[in-house]
């Protein structure tokens, strides 16, 4: 039984020390790896046409976090020579969860920054804290995603726990406040008559060796300062033609792709291969959901043949698709560790937790070369209603993932409503907020693409 599954039990009697549980792998990683200057967080971004009552929302979000006791824990202290680390236990929050800032100007624009740059310490529980932010009246937004009554900002310290199950938690509490149904809803399959299509098709190999260095995603107009920058964007979900064995997120990695190759042209690079990172999930969507870091990372790979030198023709694009369509299929097909073999080698508890910190700091260094050269995490279609009863039902969620470098870009997408909810976020080392909008347009310059694909 791994730590993410690891059930939640609470002391019985008076004095009893709280439960401790083992750091699992992808937590402890990501622990020895932090960084003040571009802290790990994840940010889930809710607008709802209505304000939550906050006495109600309070009580709801709080009797969630007990439905879902996994959330409620800490870092527990050690002395420095401990072997692990370990989570520990509590029975109720140590903070207040849920805040209402003050209204002011530009209110999304700073509980964005907020969300990037102010990670909620692991030493509290829950180390995740939920804003709700009602936009000045008076300030002037050109999205009209952005008029909405009420905006919910969930900020993750992702050394713990990750969005899907955040958003869990959300939709548990949503449940409570509104008293309205919030089961998700049954995911999309693929049609069987083109999953069989798809294996007459003939897939090449591997197109690149995994020895090979990626391209990295050249540098932009880096920022002053430090830290990470976002652009969020509301676009039509790519439509699929008919009969296709390709998925919307096989659209959406090879947009990602197009898109980064277009970029590195424009910017002088070398055309090389590309790998996407894309996190699989396989975790149930019901209450019973396991809470914690529960995604395993798999890795797509493009030659740069077949991404440079071409005519995107309706037809090159398909192929293009059918591709990458055969590649995710066969990697989520496969049982492996979440972050690989190495990663648990890495972490058994043999050495002090300081040692192997450095360790681990420093084969991250070493590898940045071959780290991929971006990350795409598409959470699909929500499969909550976030329906939170007088203030009205979500009509537009954002994601985004952290986004240091080496990588320094990654690409997350969820769709709402019938509409795709596109975040992209970057190291502002590499990257300013114009070259994240020309990155944005890009993006949907190919997602359309991917719509006009010529039937066979």
């Amino acid at each position: 039984m791994t730590a993410l599954e690891h059930p939640a039990r609470r002391a019985d009697e008076p004095g009893r020390p709280p439960e401790r549980i083992p750091f699992p792998v992808v937590d402890e990683v990501a622990r020895h790896c932090l960084q003040e200057e571009e802290p790990e967080t994840v940010h889930i971004e809710v607008h709802l046409p209505g304000v939550p009552e906050p006495a109600r929302l309070k009580a709801a979000f709080g009797q969630a976090l007990r439905r879902h006791p996994r959330i409620l824990m800490r870092e527990a202290r050690g002395p420095w020579y401990r072997r692990r680390y370990e989570w520990e236990l509590t029975d109720g929050p140590d903070v207040e969860v849920v805040t209402y800032p003050a209204a002011e100007r530009d209110a999304l624009k700073r509980a964005r920054e907020r969300s990037l740059t102010e990670a909620p310490p692991l030493t509290s529980s829950p180390p995740i804290r939920l804003e709700v932010v009602t936009p000045d009246a008076d300030t002037t937004v050109r999205d009209t995603a952005e008029k909405s009554g009420a905006v919910l900002f969930l900020t993750i310290n992702h050394t713990a726990l990750d969005g899907p199950a955040c958003l869990r938690v959300l939709a548990t509490a949503a449940e409570l406040y509104g008293g309205r149904d919030n089961s998700p809803a049954a995911a999309p399959v693929r049609a069987a008559a083109a999953a069989a299509d798809q294996q007459k098709e003939e897939q090449p190999d591997a197109p690149s060796s995994p020895w090979a260095p990626p391209a990295r995603v050249a540098h932009g107009t880096p920022a002053p300062s430090p830290g990470n920058g976002m652009l969020v964007a509301e676009l039509p979900v790519p439509k699929r033609p008919k009969g296709s064995a390709f998925t919307v997120n096989d659209q959406l990695m090879v947009a990602t792709a197009l898109m980064i190759t277009h970029w590195n042209r424009e910017h002088g690079e070398k055309p090389r291969p590309l790998r996407i990172t894309m996190p699989v999930d396989d975790r149930p969507r019901d209450e019973t959901m396991p809470i914690g870091n529960g995604t395993r990372l798999v890795e797509v790979p493009f030659s740069a043949d077949e991404l440079n030198g071409k005519e995107w023709t309706p037809a090159e694009i398909r192929a293009l698709l059918t591709r990458t369509s055969g590649r995710t299929r066969a990697l989520k097909s496969l049982a492996r560790p979440q972050l690989g073999h190495g990663a648990a080698l890495l972490t058994a508890p043999v050495v002090p937790v300081g040692l192997r910190a450095a360790v681990t700091r420093g084969l991250r260094r070493a590898a940045a070369p071959w780290t991929s050269t971006t990350l795409l995490s598409n959470i699909g279609r929500v499969p909550y209603a976030l329906d939170f009863g007088d203030a009205g039902r979500a009509h537009a969620v954002w994601f985004s993932a952290p986004a240091r470098m080496p990588r320094g870009l990654t690409v997350t997408t969820a769709s709402t409503a019938g509409r795709l909810h596109l975040a992209l976020r970057w190291s502002r080392t590499l990257l300013s907020h114009g070259d994240g909008a020309h990155l944005r347009d890009l993006f949907e310059h190919y997602s359309h693409a991917t719509e006009e694909t010529a039937s066979r």
